[in-house]
């Protein structure tokens, strides 16, 4: 079978369909994968297909306000978002893979919830589509009513239809990657066929230090991920983790260079890059920006977690595991060093947080393989025509 995956060109919306990527690559279907450039080592690495096309998340929110912005996009208004995720985005990727469907016969598309672009052109192509999810799906945002409008606007210059509800799914079958007991009800209530798959922490392959997996000290790992991390919040969470005394690595992300957090304590290593699905194993306390992919990552590992948000669903995300008992947050000016410290103490000693994630875990560990979603795809593509 003929699959193709699509995602928006961003690390949080790619890494998710990765391990069903692969998985469906290794059990003999022919994938390719169409997203931004970024991603070709780790795709052709997989012996997965690269399809390079669409227009960077950056470029789309620049042409929504009409500038260039001068840093990462932090705030816009409901409209601008709505314009540039329901039709600056989706028009470049219904645009760029409407000659790839036509020249090449797929048999089924995947396509990440952010991107309804792609599920889009498959309805166009009349190619069965699943929708792929990169996390929990949250309450409705104040942008969701203009984002039905500029999608629906778009389908009808494609011939096609969008429902009214869950909108971005596009009628399409659901691949829920959020432990059932944390979805939202009222999502969980509706229409949309769901499939459970077991949401798989993806990261490349790297070395971690040699004492990660004989620390007896508590662990701590500080990520604020790779799109919104602030310098300034950074050294301020660095500052609260690295007065635990704990072992503390710290991964600083493309934004920030290792040397402005100045002199660190022998107990905290800060590091460009570290390979995260490796190391949330052994982690005691997890502190970070509150990314879906993170946060569900580290359900998966069972580990407690302090959530720092910077943007768009990391509030929602931190509002989830501390509503949950799965650890806590800090937001906005309440993101102090004296703060994160008393909290990240507190996490590190609480047994009933520590029980409530070890129980997330198993959850997540019942769930279906990527392996098991894989070799039901076909079915898949034949319920879905």
């Amino acid at each position: 079978m003929r699959i193709l995956f699509s995602s928006l060109g961003l690390y949080g919306h790619t890494y998710p369909l990765l391990p069903l990527a692969i998985a469906a690559r290794e059990l003999g279907h022919e994938v390719a994968f169409f997203t931004g450039a970024a991603f070709e080592r780790t795709l052709t690495s997989r012996g997965i297909e690269h399809v390079v096309g669409g227009m960077a998340p950056r470029e789309a929110f620049e042409i929504a306000i009409g500038r260039t912005l001068p840093g990462t996009p932090r705030e816009a208004d409901p409209e601008r978002i709505a314009y540039t995720f329901a039709s600056v985005l989706p028009r470049s990727f219904a645009t760029g893979l409407a000659p790839v469907l036509a020249d090449r016969a797929f048999d089924l598309v995947v396509h990440e919830f952010g991107n309804p672009g792609a599920g889009l052109a498959a309805k166009a192509a009349g190619v069965p589509a699943l929708c792929h999810s990169t996390g929990r799906m949250l309450q409705e945002p104040e942008f969701a009513e203009p984002a039905r409008r500029h999608l629906a606007e778009l389908a009808a210059e494609l011939g096609v239809e969008v429902p009214e509800r869950d909108t971005m799914v596009l009628g399409n079958p659901y691949l829920d990657i959020c432990p059932p007991s944390l979805q939202n009800p009222e999502f969980a209530a509706s229409p949309t066929r769901r499939a459970p798959l077991r949401p798989v922490a993806f990261s490349e392959p790297g070395e971690l230090p040699s004492w990660v997996r004989d620390h007896r000290e508590p662990l701590v790992y500080l990520t604020l991920g790779t799109l919104f991390g602030a310098e300034g919040v950074l050294r301020t969470v660095v500052e609260g983790v690295a007065a635990l005394g704990a072992k503390v690595i710290v991964s600083v992300g493309p934004r920030t260079e290792v040397g402005a957090l100045g002199e660190l304590p022998d107990h905290v290593v800060a590091l460009p890059w570290v390979p995260q699905a490796d190391l949330l194993p052994h982690v005691d306390l997890l502190v970070h920006h509150g990314g879906a992919g993170t946060t569900l990552g580290g359900f998966a590992a069972g580990v407690p977690q302090l959530v720092v948000p910077q943007a768009a669903d990391q509030f929602g995300n931190a509002e989830l595991v501390a509503e949950a008992g799965l650890g806590d947050r800090l937001v906005g000016a309440d993101v102090t060093s004296e703060a994160v410290t008393a909290t990240a103490e507190r996490l590190l000693a609480d047994e009933a947080v520590r029980a409530a994630a070890r129980a997330i875990a198993d959850e997540v560990a019942a769930m279906p393989s990527p392996h098991d979603v894989a070799r039901a795809l076909p079915d898949h593509a034949v319920l879905n025509t």
